[in-house]
């Protein structure tokens, strides 16, 4: 079969996977070919156990694999055959040498640079869809010209927006896309190939174009105030709990204000996923890069506020469970950072269940999609750690039961039956705000939300 064009896609991570399944299930007249070095991850990606959990995905990939789209560990062959490469590889927060801790570990992006310059043999037009610092594109430009070989390189950014378990919805019916490009000839001649790859499905106003430099920019930026906003309820979480007010009160009285919103200011134990720190923390040392000291600082206190939070519930926990947590099980009641994901990057269960270990708890996890990873993450912590899939199983004989993902079952069990089953007097700290409290308490249990008054036997 004779297909329009030939895009690939280098990286078959989170956004990788999906963003290109759906565009292969969207426009059926595209070849459409992932790549990626690691062989195991492809072939989930061709099997019935798709190595990533988002609602939607399963059938997106079954319906165009084998068609027009292709998962594949020969990336040579991809880059040869290819028109336009979108490059999705890791770009981990750095942890060594200078910037480390802060600066994006640009050193995948760079191997794929240097990949895609070597097996070229035509011109190619190049997407970054990875999350990267400003400027970037220009340095992979430098790259992929630096050959003088007479092929042409012409490079977009295209950062994705896609929120983990929304992740298909948000393809299929975006807020927006954004492209940037350079404002040459040649480069808006590429901007305007990727225009019309998403034309397919999403509205032309819904498609909007920018120079290259503010698109690298706009998705740093986006993520540092969704998260930012986040940090704040939490820190006022802190004072409701100080002053017997209700966090969820506060929230909707402040979210009810028109140039406000009520998006993103559900108090919690904290945010994770793999975006919101690395990106917050690339805008700080991008920021301190040139010395703007204030603005770098004004950033960095987002995190430190989610860093704090994560903490004063391990406290909480403590303080309010007779100042020790020695010798008694702790059930986390989901470790993935958010519902309908198996995604545990940076969740702040991952924190919890390692300072409960440090007190000498014993930690019971529960997670309905998520345990496969939790072993991963807590494989080199030296305590008593048990992985249950069943929370009624997870929970018996624990004395406490701390919430961590907000996933829908866990409002909808019986929870009369799971306080028979617990050791007395048994809490639940409730890190998320789902469950319904006061009824929690007239069962027998001792409940703790997040900035919201303690329900208390004694």
């Amino acid at each position: 079969m004779s297909f329009e064009k030939n895009i690939l896609c280098i990286g078959a991570g989170y956004v990788g996977g999906p963003t290109m399944a759906m565009i292969a299930y969207k426009c059926p007249q595209y070849r459409v070919t992932v790549v990626d070095i690691d062989p195991e991850r492809i072939a989930q990606w061709n099997s019935d156990d798709l190595p990533i959990y988002e609602p939607g995905l399963e059938e997106i990939v079954k319906a165009a694999r084998g068609k027009n789209l292709f998962f594949s560990t020969e990336i040579e062959a991809g880059i040869r055959e290819s028109e336009i490469i979108f490059v999705s590889v890791n770009t981990p927060t750095k942890t060594f040498g200078a910037g480390a801790g802060m600066a994006a570990d640009l050193q995948y992006w760079d191997k794929t640079a240097r990949q895609i310059r070597k097996y070229s043999k035509s011109n190619k037009i190049i997407v970054e869809k990875s999350t990267l610092p400003v400027k970037t594109a220009q340095a992979m430009e430098r790259i992929l010209t630096s050959a003088d070989n007479g092929i042409r390189f012409d490079v977009l950014s295209n950062p994705e927006f896609l929120a983990e378990g929304t992740a298909i919805k948000d393809l299929q019916d975006p807020d927006r896309v954004l492209i940037g490009s350079t404002q040459t000839p040649n480069g808006l001649k590429a901007r305007d190939v990727l225009v019309e790859i998403y034309s397919n499905w999403i509205r032309r106003e819904r498609i909007i174009t920018s120079n290259i430099w503010s698109s690298e920019l706009s998705k740093l930026v986006a993520n540092a105030f969704l998260a930012q906003r986040i940090s704040s309820i939490n820190s006022i979480s802190a004072l409701c709990e100080k002053a017997d007010a209700d966090v969820e009160e506060v929230a909707r009285a402040v979210g009810m204000d028109s140039r406000v919103g009520n998006k993103f200011l559900n108090a919690s134990v904290g945010f994770g996923g793999s975006c919101f720190k690395k990106d917050i923390l690339n805008l700080v040392y991008l920021c301190r890069h040139y010395d703007l000291k204030e603005v770098a600082d004004y950033w960095e206190g987002v995190v430190r506020i989610n860093d704090y939070q994560k903490e004063r519930f391990i406290l909480n926990m403590l303080n309010i469970m007779f100042n020790t947590l020695a010798n008694k099980r702790i059930c986390l009641f989901g470790f993935a950072f958010k519902s309908d994901t198996g995604d545990t990057r940076e969740s702040p269960a991952i924190f919890v269940a390692k300072r409960l270990i440090e007190e000498k708890a014993r930690v019971v996890i529960t997670d309905p999609k998520a345990l496969k990873n939790a072993m991963k993450d807590l494989e080199s912590i030296a305590g008593e750690i048990a992985y249950v899939e069943d929370p009624y199983e997870a929970s018996a004989g624990c004395s406490a039961i701390a919430v961590m993902t907000e996933w829908a079952i866990y409002a909808d069990l019986d929870f009369k039956k799971i306080y028979r089953s617990m050791d007395k007097p048994a809490f639940i700290f409730d890190g998320r705000n789902i469950l319904d409290h006061k009824k929690l308490f007239e069962i027998g249990f001792n409940v703790f939300p997040i900035g919201k008054p303690g329900l208390t036997h004694f």
